[in-house]
C-alpha cells in the first residue's frame, strides 16, 4: 500500500479517534467529578457522612472498574443500541468508553480531593461556609493540579480503550491497525498507527503535566493565608 493510499485512511482514523476520546472524556469528567467528590463527602468524617451510601457508591464504582473493557462493550450493546441506534461506529463506541471511564475517573478524583488540607476546610466552616461553598471554593480549586493530572491519565487510558474498540468495528486508529495492519498484512501501516498513537499520547501527557505543574507552582507561591482571605471575601 502506497502513502497516497494510506494517508486518507490515517487522517480519517485520527479524527475518529479524537472524536471518540474527546466526547468520552467530557462525559467522564461530567460524571466522574461529582461521583468522586461524593465518595469523599459521604465517607467517615466527611461533610455529608453517610456510610451506607458511601459503601453502595463505592461498590458500584469498584464493580464497573473491574470489568475488562472488551466485556463491558459487549455487556452494554443493548444500552448502546437504545441510545445511538447501532452498536458499531464512532458514536456507538462513545457509550462504553464513557461508561468505563466514569468510575475510573471518579476514583482518581477521590484520591485528589482527599489530599486537600483539612485545615482549609475547617477554616471555611468556621466562616459559616456550607458544603457547596467548601466544594466550590476549597476542594475543587485546591485539588485542581491533581484533577488535571487525573484527566490526563483518563485521556491516555481512553485512547487505549478506543484502539481496543476498533477491533469490533468502532473505527479509529485501532480499526485501521486491525483491518489493514493485521488482517491484510500491511505491516507498515500498522506500525505507522502505533507511532501516531505514541506521539498523540506523548503530547497529551506533556501538556497535562505542564498544566498541572504550573497550577501547583502558582498555588504554592500564594500560600494558605492569601487563600483564606480570598475565601473570606468570596463567602
Amino acid at each position: 500500500m502506497t502513502w497516497s493510499e494510506m494517508q486518507p485512511l490515517l487522517e480519517q482514523a485520527c479524527w475518529d479517534t479524537l472524536y471518540m476520546v474527546g466526547w468520552s472524556t467530557l462525559i467522564a469528567v461530567a460524571g466522574g467529578l461529582p461521583l468522586g467528590i461524593l465518595l469523599v463527602l459521604t465517607d467517615r468524617g466527611g461533610l455529608l457522612q453517610n456510610l451506607a451510601a458511601n459503601k453502595v457508591i463505592g461498590q458500584v464504582v469498584n464493580i464497573a472498574r473491574s470489568l475488562p473493557f472488551i466485556i463491558l462493550m459487549v455487556a452494554l450493546m443493548g444500552f448502546t443500541r437504545s441510545i445511538t441506534g447501532t452498536t458499531i461506529g464512532v458514536e456507538a463506541a462513545i457509550v462504553p468508553l464513557a461508561v468505563g471511564a466514569i468510575p475510573f475517573f471518579a476514583r482518581l478524583v477521590e484520591t485528589a480531593v482527599r489530599e486537600v488540607d483539612h485545615g482549609l476546610v475547617e477554616a471555611v466552616q468556621s466562616m459559616g461556609g456550607n458544603t457547596w461553598t467548601i466544594v466550590r471554593k476549597v476542594l475543587v480549586p485546591e485539588s485542581l493540579p491533581s484533577l488535571i493530572s487525573s484527566t490526563t491519565t483518563t485521556i491516555v487510558a481512553l485512547i487505549g480503550y478506543s484502539a481496543m474498540a476498533g477491533t469490533v468495528g468502532a473505527g479509529g486508529l485501532g480499526d485501521i491497525a486491525i483491518r489493514y495492519g493485521y488482517q491484510r498484512f500491511e505491516t507498515q501501516l500498522m506500525w505507522i498507527t502505533v507511532a501516531i498513537l505514541a506521539v498523540v499520547i506523548s503530547v497529551i501527557q506533556f501538556a497535562g503535566d505542564y498544566a498541572a505543574r504550573s497550577l501547583h507552582r502558582r498555588g504554592a507561591h500564594s500560600g494558605p493565608a492569601p487563600k483564606l482571605r480570598l475565601l473570606k471575601a468570596a463567602s
